[in-house]
């Protein structure tokens, strides 16, 4: 059973989406959401779910006594909760089934540490979590399912749907429009570097969209959401991720996946995936140096080929084993625990 609290899809309901389809092939999957799960523009993570995987919706207000109910009902041998809120409630059930939290972000209070697993998605979490934890922690990257190859004339036609010139050079950022995820450095950066023929295009919606378009010119773009996001990687000549904070990057991988330049800036997660995978990083806030390297990949502009990255340590396949094999060992402590003699 996974349990995650939260509106719209971003993500943190991308993975958990991901592994709950992956997982329904061979055990029984629940989910548990509040009721508004959609943001305003009716986006859920319920449209990325298999069919066979349960959806349980409990009241957005004190729903701990519904989530106890459907806990009892579905009789979980583990049950993974996402994003601070679910934990939180889990920890204050305190159920006889095996507790697991991934950190999509950090350890956020202390009832991360009443779980009896940590899953860290980013090696700089491992220092985050108390010294006096004594549960299991795991490292396991999130799951990545790579995209199809677009045809030349698809490329082109999600550029002419942007509103972008043949000939434009194409600045992509995709992400949640809050501050945190720094598209305000990024549009100042773009005004800054004032790079003839090109054009910067943001794919997503988030609280802060007015403020970004009042900086905005007209050869920027405010694209909103897109379902099919992933195809439109492989229309931009350069991805920058300008995040203020991110824990892992998952447009990174995104990025990399379609073979595009990147660049991002050096918060804890993009700074850990570049570790491994071409691109430039620069201080997380620093315009002037975003801009600088928005005109060095202006300047290359069409004396490269886009080369799609090996991303198969992230393979989902790979990543649902290893995650079910840190469930078996949480299910064989709490066997231990709480019923030793059912281990003989």
């Amino acid at each position: 059973m996974h349990m995650i609290l939260s509106r719209g899809f971003a993500g943190s309901e991308r993975t958990v989406a991901q592994m709950a389809n992956t997982q329904c092939r061979a055990h029984q999957v629940a989910v548990i959401l509040k009721r508004a799960h959609r943001n305003r523009h009716g986006v859920s993570i319920t449209q990325w779910l298999d069919p066979r995987v349960r959806v349980i919706e409990v009241p957005n207000w004190f729903p701990r006594r519904a989530i106890a109910r459907a806990i009892d009902e579905f009789e979980p041998a583990v049950i993974h909760a996402h994003l601070r809120r679910s934990t939180k409630l889990l920890a204050k059930i305190r159920p006889e089934a095996a507790t697991v939290v991934t950190l999509h972000i950090t350890v956020n209070g202390p009832h991360f540490t009443d779980m009896d697993g940590i899953i860290c998605i980013a090696r700089w979490q491992h220092e985050v979590i108390p010294p006096g934890y004594r549960g299991r922690v795991f490292h396991i990257s999130p799951g990545y399912v790579p995209h199809y190859r677009l045809a030349p004339q698809q490329i082109e036609a999600l550029r002419d749907g942007l509103g972008v010139e043949r000939d434009e050079f194409l600045i992509g950022g995709v992400g949640r429009l809050t501050h945190k995820k720094g598209f305000d450095v990024l549009i100042e950066a773009f005004r800054r570097a004032d790079l003839p023929g090109a054009k910067l295009v943001i794919l997503g919606e988030g609280s802060e969209r007015r403020r970004l378009e009042r900086m905005s010119t007209p050869d920027i773009v405010l694209a909103g959401f897109r379902e099919n996001v992933k195809g439109y990687y492989q229309a931009f000549d350069l991805f920058v991720c300008p995040s203020r904070q991110e824990p892992f990057g998952f447009v990174l991988l995104e990025a990399l996946d379609a073979g595009v330049p990147v660049i991002a800036s050096n918060a804890k997660g993009p700074s850990d995936v570049l570790g491994k995978f071409p691109g430039d990083l620069f201080p997380s806030g620093d315009v002037d140096a975003l801009a600088a390297l928005l005109r060095k990949h202006a300047a290359a502009a069409g004396r490269r080929e886009k080369r799609p990255q090996d991303l198969s340590a992230y393979a989902l396949d790979k990543i649902a084993a290893q995650t079910e094999r840190a469930y078996r060992e949480l299910i064989a402590d709490t066997l231990r625990r709480t019923s030793p003699q059912r281990l003989r």
